[in-house]
Formats: C-alpha cells, sequence, structure tokens
C-alpha cells in the first residue's frame, strides 16, 4: 500500500488529469452538503457546544482514515455487494433510531433527539455514517479517475469541506424547524439508494432525480424558522 501510494507521485503528474483532478474536488465540495448534514444531526445530540466540536473533529480525522482505506481498497471492495448491503442497512438503522426516538419524545422539536450519550460514541457514528455515505462516491471516483492520488486529494477536498459544512449546518438546527429531520431523510434516501443497488441494480434511480429528491428535502429543510425567544 505504502510503495502504491509513493508511485503514485509527481513523476507521474500529467497536465492532462487537471480537469479530472477539478471535477473530481467540484464533485466532492457539492455532494458534501448531505453528508455534511447528517453529521451535524448526529454530532447536535451531544449536550455540551465543546464536546460537539470535539465529536466533530475527531469523528471527521476517523472519517479520512476510513476514507483512504477505503479508496486504496476501493477495486476489491467493488467485487462484495456485502459492503454495500451493510452500509444501506447501518444508514437505514440510523435514520430509524433518530425518527423512533422523535415519535417517542411526542415530537418535541426544541431538543435534539439523543443519538449517543458519550463522546466516544458520537465520533465513531460520524465515521461510520461518512464511511457509508463515502461507499458509492468513492467507487465510482476510482473507477473514473486510474491515478490513485487523484482520487485522495478529491477526499481531502471532501473531508475539508465536510469540516465546514457540517460547523455551518450545527448553527442552522438551531435556527430551523425541520432541518434536523431533513438530515435524516437525506440518509434514508441514500440508505435506500444503495440497497437498491445491491437488490436490483437496474432500479437504481437516476442521479439526477436523487439529486433532485435531496434538494427538495433541503428546502422543507429550511422553510420554517424557531420563534425567537425573547
Amino acid at each position: 500500500m505504502i510503495e502504491q501510494l509513493l508511485e503514485t507521485n509527481v513523476p507521474y503528474f500529467r497536465i492532462e488529469v487537471i480537469p479530472i483532478l477539478v471535477v473530481l474536488i467540484l464533485l466532492e465540495a457539492i455532494l458534501s452538503a448531505d453528508n455534511a448534514i447528517a453529521l451535524a444531526a448526529i454530532v447536535r445530540s451531544l449536550p455540551d457546544p465543546k464536546q460537539e466540536e470535539w465529536a466533530l473533529r475527531y469523528g471527521l480525522i476517523g472519517a479520512f482514515v476510513l476514507r483512504v482505506i477505503l479508496i486504496f481498497t476501493a477495486t476489491w471492495v467493488i467485487k462484495y455487494w456485502q459492503f454495500e448491503l451493510a452500509g444501506s442497512l447501518y444508514l437505514l438503522w440510523l435514520s430509524g433510531k433518530f425518527f423512533l426516538e422523535k415519535s417517542q419524545e411526542n415530537h418535541d422539536t426544541q431538543h435534539p433527539v439523543r443519538m449517543a450519550d458519550k463522546l466516544w460514541q458520537v465520533v465513531a457514528l460520524v465515521s461510520l455514517t461518512d464511511l457509508a455515505f463515502s461507499l458509492d462516491s468513492v467507487t465510482a471516483a476510482v473507477a473514473v479517475a486510474e491515478e490513485t492520488w487523484l482520487v485522495l486529494i478529491g477526499g481531502v477536498a471532501g473531508i475539508i469541506t465536510l469540516r465546514f459544512l457540517a460547523g455551518l449546518f450545527i448553527k442552522w438546527l438551531a435556527e430551523f424547524t425541520h432541518l434536523e429531520s431533513a438530515g435524516y431523510l437525506i440518509v434514508v434516501l441514500v440508505g435506500l439508494r444503495l440497497f437498491i443497488k445491491v437488490v436490483a441494480d437496474s432500479l437504481v434511480p437516476p442521479e439526477w432525480l436523487m439529486l433532485s429528491c435531496i434538494g427538495l428535502v433541503f428546502l422543507w429543510g429550511f422553510s420554517k424558522r424557531e420563534p425567537k425567544v425573547e
């Protein structure tokens, strides 16, 4: 693995890879929004803002490590549908847990649903959720870009974008009534898409339809502000 990384250095850089690199970075930045809102909702379940900051920081470090591992093993992972099945079931479990606990709290929107009680649990949830979100995009990126270092740079750009977007969403979650639920609805959509890809690949909805649905969920999430307390 180390040898593979070293072999993809400057001597193999070519001018024609620049457009591919730009596309990968832009795609990572654009597609990080749905991931970021899910991670922000998970982190927000902690009671202390300082713990939220630590959970996001260490969770994204764990997410980066798992992404690098996924990138280097993507050509192997793609051969086994069990990984995508596990990712889809995890996302569906995570969103199901949220909506079940939310319904048991009598639809109380003033306080976030507690997804985990301890800092390390939230860190683990952030890392695993990013990995599940990345299963589809990373394997596709590896198929498009033959050079592993290109996909690595795109992955780094995605993590950096996630850091800033998740920080913004944490603030917005306190301002918009439906935004937390919207985040977990997006988790449902991504989980269902992964599941359908495993059981009936021909029925997977096209990318434009998926993005349109996510866009509509985002609009709903920002549709209502919390009343200001005077």
